[in-house]
């Protein structure tokens, strides 16, 4: 509970939070687009007492916007967001580093969801609750991602357990910080990630 008067959860990419905050906002949003095209479908019959009419033909091209935004939903649905227990004990150990929550890396054969990354200079660490996530495909996702944006010799390492990540956030608060290179590296990781 502490944790959520901490940070915000205003659905903001890279805050605790995010995509708990973002499915709600898409379930809500598609079912706004859903209804505005039944009522404009209801509203041509009840008038004109048949199914062919402007107002038909303005429900179906609504429903071209809510089938998109039952996609983005679906997405998100499958996905969780950093556990309340894991940010808490993350943020104990994190401050002054700069982080990103919630991140979902697509890739053509695999999502990988990141619960949390620190980036500081050219390393960065991140944390996954998935037991079965493969550390080497993703290390050669992000790398290629951040190659083809500029970004050389950056470190990536995962973690899947806490204590061992928690551990490397205490040992990356020595590193030199450089700014512009980690503020430039969080905004790619931003870019691509869900």
């Amino acid at each position: 509970m502490q944790l959520k008067r901490m940070f915000s959860t205003d659905g903001v990419k890279g805050t605790v939070n995010y995509l708990d905050v973002q499915k709600k906002y898409e379930i809500c949003r598609t079912a706004i687009y859903f209804a505005i095209s039944i009522s404009l479908f209801a509203a041509g019959y009840i008038q004109t007492g048949e199914k062919t009419n402007l107002l038909t033909i303005a429900a179906i091209l609504g429903c071209l916007p809510a089938s998109k935004s039952a996609v983005n939903a679906i997405m998100f649905l499958r996905f969780k967001s950093c556990g309340e227990q894991a940010a808490e004990e993350i943020a104990q150990h994190s401050q002054g580093l700069q982080c990103l929550y919630d991140m979902v890396f697509t890739s053509y054969k695999k999502n990988y969801v990141i619960g949390h990354m620190a980036v500081r200079g050219g390393n960065i660490c991140g944390f996954s609750e998935d037991g079965k996530l493969e550390e080497k495909e993703f290390y050669q996702h992000i790398s290629d991602i951040l190659k083809l944006d500029g970004h050389q010799n950056v470190n990536v390492k995962i973690f899947t357990n806490l204590s061992k990540y928690t551990e490397r956030l205490e040992q990356m608060k020595v590193l030199e910080e450089e700014a512009e290179r980690t503020q430039a590296i969080l905004a790619t990781l931003k870019s691509v990630a869900l």
